[in-house]
């Protein structure tokens, strides 16, 4: 990552500092802090009012240089519209698993479309944005989670434009007058739009606040390990059950518009509790295929954002 900022500068000169104990320095200091760095040999003496301080150095040619990319595409977009793709998928992201491309999330870059999508196998997540640009051919790249959640802390909720420049083997976000850099995970993402169950006609369409709700008074007696659910579905309702090894039981009826006579189906609460977060609409929508089939949760009046939760066997 490089940051600039405008300075009163004296004299030119480059070092490195160690980052963590500057940063904590620059926040403890009083709003306003007018910051005086001077390097003398291999310490940097910083002042501020009346605090002094003198840090460590070591050369700036030990520092890690960064890399040229090799520019494929290029897009821009509103800051806000790119954290909020990331920050509604990347719960979903897998965290050191031996499928080293699970370990981040796909940018998914279409003609008219950006997506990101992160699945750990056993549940995936998907938000889409239209862009206003079109591009000449699609791009699919998967940022390390680490990237991810670096990205997510620098995006602010305000109206500026950053730029997403797609290389092919780094991707390099621009915003304002700071540029983060970051390698890919160089493998194959899984074939995410097959994992989307076709043909799920038998649906519910309920209150999502209200759902969330029963999901999580539920789940206070699921089973520990696994966290699963029945939903049973039939007309006009949604019927919740829990059961754990002590033979304890939860039991929450909901108000449904459904499609479908009856059907039962077990899933890890956890992840319809994390899918219903990340929409936004007041309205959610389950789409299920059959007894064995995974469950699409989605906004009810958006494609936009999908969430695909593979069954559970109670």
């Amino acid at each position: 990552m490089v940051a600039t900022t405008a300075a009163d500068k004296l004299a030119d000169g480059e070092t490195t500092i160690p980052a963590r104990k500057l940063f904590d320095i620059v926040r403890a200091l009083p709003d306003g802090a007018q910051i005086e760095l001077k390097l003398n040999g291999d310490r940097v003496a910083m002042n501020a009012g009346r605090s002094r301080f003198t840090l460590a150095t070591l050369p700036a040619g030990e520092f890690p240089t960064i890399d040229e990319i090799e520019l494929v595409e290029k897009v821009s977009l509103p800051e806000e519209v790119l954290k909020d793709l990331m920050e509604r998928t990347a719960f979903a992201m897998a965290n050191q698993d031996v499928r080293y491309y699970l370990n981040g999330m796909l940018l998914d870059l279409q003609e008219h479309t950006l997506r990101c999508v992160a699945t750990d196998g056993h549940r995936l997540a998907l938000k889409e944005t239209q862009l206003e640009s079109s591009v000449s051919s699609r791009r699919q790249i998967i940022i390390p989670r680490k990237g991810v959640n670096e990205l997510i802390g620098l995006f602010e909720n305000g109206d500026g434009t950053v730029e997403l420049e797609f290389g092919r083997n780094h991707l390099r976000v621009r915003r304002g007058d700071v540029v983060f850099t970051s390698k890919l995970i160089d493998g194959r993402f899984p074939d995410y739009e097959a994992v989307i169950p076709l043909g799920a006609d038998k649906r519910a369409t309920l209150d999502r606040e209200v759902l969330r709700g029963a999901l999580q008074r539920a789940a206070i007696l699921s089973n520990e390990k696994y966290r699963g659910v029945k939903l049973e579905l039939s007309p006009g309702k949604l019927r919740i059950v829990a059961h754990n090894p002590e033979q304890e039981e939860a039991v929450e009826e909901v108000e449904a518009d459904t499609s479908v006579s009856d059907l039962a189906v077990g899933f890890n609460v956890g992840y319809l509790l994390d899918a219903l977060a990340a929409l936004r609409g007041d309205k959610a929508r389950l789409n299920l295929r059959d007894a064995q089939s995974s469950c699409l949760v989605q906004e009810d009046d958006s494609e936009q954002s999908r969430h695909v939760i593979m069954p559970l066997r109670l």
